[in-house]
């Protein structure tokens, strides 16, 4: 009827309603009502009485269309999209609330909020295209394996020249570890790797791509095919050294969990740098050391078994000696060796013809023969030889010569050539 209101129903409750009121009719019984519509007697003789009392709308449930008790206060969800606007426009919903309660003392949920941004159209959803690959197990304990790798990005967002996280994440629990550096290779890794050991111990493998960092490109003599060896890089001997087996992806795929990581970071954390104005990587590292515990305890997962597989640093252990670079040098007859172009006098007597020079993560650079230091010394202006002296002196001394040109000389090569023959 005209008069009447219009009430909205789904099919369940359309299917309800028609059970409920054959039961009303006599036309079936309430229990064979409850069977059809799959609840239980005690519900549909609810159902029944409110059928009878208010009709139709019995069969709805009671606060249908009626504001929620919990709503939020329009005054509040006008402040926190005023919020987002100033402070937090590119933040996703759940990390935007986190700051909210953080920082504004305002606590909603993701949920609450990712509707309210769509509603004010500042946020979309996004679908993820679903790419088949073979899942891989996690490792059974911590310490088990580390993935490890750098990540390039700009992390303070102009403010400061790009550096690079070595991060490490553990495979059983997805712990994170990692320090900024000016650029990706031996020193960084190294001094990286003897930061985690000093925290957490030794892992039993690191898992790592085929960066020329971690994987030597040297090619092999025939010799090396022959008996079978593998040239190593720096970084690969250092950790052979302390016992730590090295795996190497072959795709960035393989190693998704740590790619996945510099994700999460390369969002989250470099928004928690721009509210806080970072502007060095000094200022960076240090708020890494109690940002990265905060978000372990986020992130971290418990493991299948509880046992720590690190290994802790034996005692002895001289971890500056394994963790540096390693190159075997020549002496010279003068007492002198030659390294990446610079010269270094060797001041202490030495019977060996070789040397082995230690390039340490904190800059400086032994020199060791038969397992003693030498002192020595870099030789910044090299002298020159009396030969090349002689000739310097020669080119001062030489005459100046006439201004005169070899009659060759004076041949215009733009005059047009007689062809003539005379007989």
């Amino acid at each position: 009827m005209a008069g009447e209101d219009i009430i909205e129903m789904s099919l369940k409750e359309l299917r309800k309603l028609k059970a409920v009121q054959d039961a009303i009719d006599g036309k079936i019984t309430q229990k064979q009502a409850a069977l059809v519509v799959g609840l239980s007697e005690r519900q549909i003789r609810r159902l029944v009485c409110a059928v009878r009392v208010e009709g139709e709308r019995g069969i709805t449930h009671g606060l249908r269309g009626i504001p929620s008790n919990r709503r939020f206060k329009s005054k509040v969800k006008e402040r926190v999209l005023r919020l987002y606007r100033s402070k937090y426009p590119d933040f996703g919903p759940t990390l935007a609330c986190e700051k909210l309660l953080e920082l504004d003392g305002i606590r909603l949920s993701a949920e609450t909020l990712r509707t309210w941004l769509i509603e004010a159209g500042l946020w979309r959803r996004s679908r993820k295209g679903s790419t088949h690959r073979r899942w891989r197990v996690r490792k059974e304990c911590f310490g088990e394996m580390t993935q490890m790798d750098g990540s390039h990005h700009d992390w303070l967002e102009g403010r400061c020249p790009k550096f690079v996280l070595m991060g490490y994440i553990d495979d059983a629990t997805s712990n994170i570890f990692g320090r900024f550096y000016d650029y990706e290779g031996t020193i960084p890794a190294m001094d990286s790797f003897k930061r985690y050991t000093r925290k957490y111990g030794l892992p039993v493998s690191v898992y790592l791509d085929r960066h020329s960092t971690y994987k030597s490109t040297k090619k092999l003599t025939e010799w090396e095919e022959l008996e079978g060896l593998e040239p190593m890089s720096q970084f690969e001997r250092a950790l052979s050294e302390l016992g730590v087996r090295v795996i190497h992806a072959h795709s960035p795929q393989a190693k998704g969990r740590v790619e996945r990581l510099f994700g999460t970071l390369q969002d989250r954390l470099v928004k928690e740098m721009r509210l806080r104005d970072i502007r060095t990587m000094e200022e960076a590292n240090k708020f890494l050391e109690g940002y990265l515990p905060k978000l372990n305890k986020m992130l971290r997962v418990a493991p299948a078994n509880e046992t720590d597989a690190h290994m802790k640093l034996p005692k002895g252990l001289d971890l500056d000696g394994c963790l540096c670079i390693k190159t075997e040098r020549t002496l010279r007859k003068d007492n002198t060796i030659s390294l990446d172009g610079r010269l270094f006098q060797i001041e202490d007597k030495v019977s060996a013809r070789k040397v082995r020079v230690e390039e340490r993560t904190d800059g400086s650079m032994l020199i060791i023969s038969n397992g003693a230091k030498l002192k020595y010394k870099e030789i910044t202006e090299i002298p020159k030889k009396e030969s090349a002296v002689a000739v310097e002196q020669e080119q001062v001394n030489r005459p100046e010569t006439s201004g005169g040109k070899h009659p060759y000389q004076k041949w215009d090569r733009n005059a047009t050539p007689d062809r003539r023959v005379v007989l």
